[in-house]
């Protein structure tokens, strides 16, 4: 299971540029499923099922990963950038990047501490103020490396961490990403939609055409969600946990979920041994607040692994909460479509 996750999780694919991840997705699947690319650039796969059904489902993850963009070339050879999706500034001063349609390695640098006024010091780091260094001494020469536009990645690394834990960037969601393709692999027991999206971290894009293309009567979304089970956090606040198994959600900023979908999959967890858990507290977002919405309406659930450090170069999930994430799905295409 989830053979695919380290390579998936170290290919380089913000939003809009997820080409690379496709590329390995359609490798890895040809041979088992229908499938095309439409114009925004997600890859739909069509499985077909030992059974067929008269309900329609899709199941979706999302090949893109936050990031950055080159804005401006300065005139001592650094780049200035902008972040592509929802990026903590505070975590990236100091950190690798790869300009990676480029194939340039660069560093996120920024004012030294030394240099800093006392006021400054208390500021959070605002990406205006930083600025990415790869080694050239003037404009001129990087103009001959780079262009305004490139893609930018952070350069981490795939790592196994104590206690069944990982560590990587793009975790999110690439982990769906790994799961769908071991389903598709295996092949399904009812007829299913696979949907790669594009461009989720800058605002659902993906997602919103390929529901419409496709107008499911159900979706079942594979994410990661924020996990903040560390030591100074305590009840709600902690959202959700590490090794506790898939989270469920009942609502977030974007959706509220299908009430007898979010029943059915404790149900099938509790039936099957195992453990679910939702979040505490009504946050973030996903694929699903484009897709429940769709034409007249899709009946939505989200099932996702919890991650610390979100956004992050340095992702980290427990490895079992991702197998339990398949095993459910896996169990959520029979159970939705014996509804």
């Amino acid at each position: 299971m989830l053979e695919h996750l380290k390579p998936l999780s170290s290919l380089y694919g913000i939003s809009g540029n997820e080409d690379m991840v496709r590329e390995y997705i359609i490798e890895k699947i040809k041979d088992k499923c229908e499938y095309y690319t439409d114009n925004l650039g997600n890859l739909i796969a069509f499985c077909k099922g030992r059974r067929s059904s008269e309900r329609k489902l899709m199941i979706a993850a999302h090949m893109d990963e936050v990031g950055m963009i080159v804005t401006y070339i300065n005139s001592d050879g650094t780049l200035s950038f902008d972040s592509v999706g929802g990026i903590n500034d505070d975590v990236i001063a100091g950190r690798q990047v790869v300009i990676y349609n480029r194939n340039i390695n660069g560093v996120i640098g920024s004012k030294a501490v030394h240099n800093m006024s006392a006021e400054e010091r208390k500021q959070s780091i605002s990406v205006s103020k930083l600025y990415i260094d790869i080694g050239t001494h003037s404009k001129e020469e990087t103009e001959k490396l780079v262009s305004v536009g490139d893609c930018i990645s952070f350069a981490s690394q795939y790592t196994e961490l104590g206690g069944g834990k990982i560590c990587s960037k793009a975790l999110d969601d690439r982990a769906g990403c790994a799961i769908m393709i071991d389903l598709i692999n295996e092949g399904t027991e009812f007829d299913t939609y696979f949907v790669f999206t594009v461009q989720e971290e800058a605002g659902l894009r993906g997602a919103v055409t390929a529901a419409f293309g496709i107008s499911p009567d159900f979706a079942v979304v594979l994410e990661t969600t924020t996990a903040c089970d560390i030591a100074d956090v305590s009840g709600a606040k902690r959202v959700c946990e590490l090794g506790r198994g898939p989270v469920i959600s009942y609502m977030d900023r974007r959706t509220i979920y299908d009430r007898e979908l979010y029943d059915l999959a404790f149900h099938l967890g509790e039936k099957n041994n195992i453990p679910c858990q939702t979040k505490t507290m009504v946050a973030g977002g996903n694929d699903a607040g484009a897709i429940h919405i769709s034409k007249s309406g899709v009946r939505t659930i989200a099932v996702s692994a919890p991650c610390r450090y979100l956004h992050s170069p340095s992702c980290v999930a427990q490895y079992s909460d991702i197998e339990m994430c398949e095993a459910l799905v896996r169990l959520l295409i029979t159970g939705i479509n014996e509804l």
